[in-house]
């Protein structure tokens, strides 16, 4: 039997350390995976810091991570889509409430994956350009798609024209680069926000129009630039993008509905360990407030806004919808990039961190990974 070694969370509050971890056979309706390529995410770097806040669920030893490439070695009962020895990436969701399970993180040699959120890779992509995909898809999907939030018509090999625009603000993003192909995809104009040197990347994957998110008339210069144009909703991507796209849905016609992707307020200044409560609870205070500052905002120009839950399309008909009706075939056709490209921080389940601490420097227009 193959050995798996993986990158464990021991407890809350805990430094991530490396050990071995159980080679688990796949179970109805699941493949294992040999990882080749493990992306990083914000919230990676936040469960060890407010794990508690976000995952109280969570059981520990945990092993968390959203984002893998690799080649399936087992398929369980009931798979139909895949066979050993396919190249695939896909959506670990091992910290989800209804999984739970250290088996189906990603930060370890061996992933369990649940079918419908796995989807082929074609020779034209390599593990590490395939791994930059899954989390940052799937939350712009769900964003998009999910009834609960904008309820946009599904993405097609050939969409009808929705007459309609999508505001995406954050588009050099992960979730905003999917975002917008997802959105021209089922069919809408798509409008971004990004900084000036990524307007060429945003209008690469599809974006109309690209506005610069710093300019202090970004959000007038859109509403003049939506004039006669129907909105389709706004997805809210990156620090203080709720109250701009709240603004811009207040003052153009159509759906006035704010798919947020991004807290209103962070916790990077939080430590782990020594100083944890003494930072987080004014971190907690500042979120609050936002909160209920947003929310009058929101009220005020007549906007609705929801959070959106990442993995939440693992329960319902986006998961397969994405990942097994439309990805496999955008990306063979080359309709579909992987974006944003990926940067390499080293090779290893023990460079992980490492990446983090890349992710936390901060990235424009790249997804941060290791490969295996």
């Amino acid at each position: 039997m193959p050995v798996n070694t993986a990158l464990w969370l021991a407890a809350k509050g805990a430094d991530f350390s490396l050990g071995a971890a159980p080679y688990t056979s796949p179970s109805y309706g699941m493949i294992l995976v040999r990882n080749r390529a493990i992306a990083v995410n914000p919230v990676d770097r936040m469960i060890p810091v407010i794990g508690d806040l976000i995952f109280p669920w969570l059981s520990y030893p945990a092993v968390v991570g959203s984002d893998v490439a690799g080649e399936v070695v087992e398929v369980g009962e009931g798979v139909t889509r895949f066979r050993v020895g396919d190249r695939v990436l896909g959506h670990a969701v091992g910290v989800e409430k209804s999984r739970n399970a250290a088996a189906e993180g990603a930060f370890q040699a061996y992933s369990l994956l649940v079918e419908h959120m796995t989807a082929p890779i074609p020779q034209s992509l390599s593990f590490a350009q395939a791994a930059v995909l899954p989390l940052g898809l799937s939350t712009a999907a769900c964003g998009l798609f999910q009834k609960d939030l904008l309820a946009l018509e599904p993405p097609s090999a050939t969409p009808t024209a929705q007459g309609q625009t999508l505001l995406v603000w954050g588009g050099s993003t992960s979730v905003g680069g999917n975002a917008i192909q997802l959105g021209v995809a089922a069919g809408y104009d798509v409008i971004t926000t990004a900084s000036p040197k990524n307007f060429d990347y945003v209008r690469g994957l599809g974006a109309s129009q690209a506005f610069d998110y710093r300019s202090r008339t970004a959000v007038g210069d859109i509403i003049l630039a939506l004039r006669g144009r129907r909105l389709a909703g706004a997805l809210a991507i990156g620090a203080g993008s709720i109250g701009a796209c709240i603004d811009v849905a207040g003052g153009c016609a159509g759906r006035k509905f704010v798919a947020v992707a991004t807290p209103p307020a962070a916790f990077d200044r939080v430590p782990r360990g020594r100083g944890r409560i003494a930072a987080l609870a004014p971190a907690v205070i500042e979120m609050l407030a936002a909160n209920a500052a947003l929310a009058l905002l929101a009220r005020i120009k007549g906007v609705k806004t929801r959070m959106i839950w990442g993995g939440s399309l693992l329960e319902n008909e986006v998961g397969p919808m994405i990942y097994a009706d439309f990805l496999p075939r955008a990306l063979s056709e080359g309709r579909y990039q992987a974006a944003p490209p990926p940067l390499v921080a080293g090779e290893g389940l023990n460079a992980i961190p490492n990446a983090l601490d890349r992710l936390g420097r901060g990235v424009s227009a790249q997804k941060v990974l290791v490969t295996l």
